[in-house]
């Protein structure tokens, strides 16, 4: 009789941070290998990420991310995947308006993150003189081909003028990236734009191409844009670790990562006593400046360019008011040239089903930007109270004594996609691929939003597969 052979163990997956982009690298690994052995290493004390609810005058509530982009399909299909499915929401509404020093303006429709696809729907918004240099653009020399990456802001100036940038983008980018036009590059948060521009000529013809095109991936384009889940977002990150079967261990941070014969050694811990575990591969999904820390010996190409993306700090503070009727939409968008402390304003209970119709005004507000974080360095409580001030006026609240108010701080948070972002990127990537075994992913390279993340994370596996 032939003696059976003892079971071939099982491979180790090491993945460095338990945000949004960790755990769904973990779920998509236990899929494709359900006897492996997951370890997700995590330096602070919660899992998530940016990914966080908290409770507000008795319902969850999301202070990080709080929507999904239905178009980008990987996050709706994790959701399902999980069983959520029939727990997705769609928004009541989604028309905002953005405020103004001489008033306040609905949002025009058809833009791509603020960029306009004719002068249609400007008038207000725009003074006259605004408006007409938009029409103007199509009297500009065509656009060439441009040699490498632009700012948003140089080239919209050039051929929109200021008051687009200044009114319409900088808001929208705003809260998107708490980034300025001026550094950000087209390239990485307009990639649409960015790609159909050589064919367009205009900007305002590769807008309406973008529009066009970002339709028809949708397929269903009666179907909502945004969807969020009704436990909040925040509620994911648990559920996706139970879906990953992960050995999730918190205030463990991974600050060495050295090759081997068979695999990797991860130093992990107390830097004055610190414990190795072996991995046969490792995804790396922290912040770039841990990431360029972490992968200094086996990957030092990577070191510079993930040292070159810089992080924006900002803060949101979630109230709830006494319920009461408030003509906002889903919100407002505050341009910087208003001088107003908060960025924007969120009507969670107008915007979200399963937030309406209760007993509070659920609102959330967001303060500081890159290169203007002076208002973060105060208590929360004198922080919090300006922002309630300024909602209150915006909204203009009947009864602005609110009934709870939490600060929520996101220190070093947004990644910045400055020009050459795009070839930072490829660098990264570039250099990781040439180790066996390794992979990046994160809010940090291709897209903030959570379903960008995800997509990322599949991409880290597919690396490794």
């Amino acid at each position: 009789m032939t003696p059976s052979r003892p079971p071939t163990p099982a491979n180790r997956l090491v993945v460095v941070g338990a945000g949004i982009t960790g755990l769904a690298a973990a779920v998509e690994w236990r899929r494709r290998r359900p006897d492996d052995e997951i370890v997700v290493l995590e330096a602070g004390d919660r899992i998530g990420g940016k990914l966080h609810r908290i409770e507000l005058a008795g319902s969850w509530y999301d202070t990080g991310p709080e929507a999904l982009l239905a178009r980008v399909p990987e996050a709706v299909r994790l959701v399902e995947q999980l069983g959520w499915g029939d727990r997705l929401v769609a928004p009541a509404t989604t028309q905002a308006s953005v405020v103004l020093p001489d008033g306040r303006y609905p949002l025009p429709a058809g833009t791509v993150l603020g960029v306009p696809a004719s002068a249609e729907g400007l008038d207000g918004i725009l003074t006259p003189a605004g408006v007409a240099r938009v029409r103007a653009e199509a009297e500009l020399p065509p656009l060439s081909p441009a040699d490498g990456d632009v700012a948003v802001g140089g080239l919209l100036r050039e051929r929109l003028g200021d008051e687009v940038v200044d009114r319409l983008v900088e808001p929208l980018l705003g809260g998107v990236y708490a980034g300025r036009a001026d550094e950000l590059s087209l390239t990485a948060t307009m990639p649409a734009l960015a790609a159909a521009l050589p064919g367009a000529g205009s900007v305002l013809a590769a807008a309406a191409a973008a529009r066009e095109a970002g339709n028809r991936s949708r397929g269903d384009a009666d179907g909502p844009v945004f969807v969020t889940v009704d436990a909040g977002l925040g509620a994911l990150p648990a559920a996706l670790v139970e879906a990953a079967r992960a050995d999730v261990r918190l205030r463990t941070p991974a600050h060495g990562l050295r090759r081997t014969a068979t695999g990797f050694e991860v130093s992990a811990g107390p830097v004055a006593a610190p414990h190795v575990i072996t991995a046969d591969a490792v995804i790396v999904t922290a912040p770039a400046g841990k990431a360029a820390r972490l992968l200094g010996e086996v990957a030092p190409d990577a070191v510079e360019p993930l040292q070159g993306i810089p992080y924006a700090s900002m803060a949101v503070v979630a109230m709830a008011f006494p319920a009461q009727d408030v003509a906002a939409g889903s919100g407002l968008l505050v341009p910087p040239v208003t001088g107003r402390l908060v960025k924007g304003v969120t009507v969670s209970s107008a915007k979200w089903p399963h937030l309406a119709g209760g007993e509070a005004l659920l609102v959330r507000s967001s303060v500081g930007r890159f290169r203007d974080e002076a208002q973060l360095q105060r208590p929360d409580g004198e922080l919090a109270a300006d922002v309630v001030a300024d909602v209150a006026d915006l909204l203009g609240l009947s009864r602005p004594e609110p009934l709870d108010t939490r600060v929520v701080r996101w220190g070093g948070g947004l990644p910045q996609y400055q020009v050459g972002h795009p070839q930072r990127v490829a660098a990264i990537r570039a250099a990781v691929a040439g180790v066996p075994g390794l992979a990046v992913a994160g809010a940090a390279f291709e897209g903030l939003g959570v379903p960008a993340c995800i997509r990322d994370a599949h991409r880290a596996v597919d690396a490794l597969a």
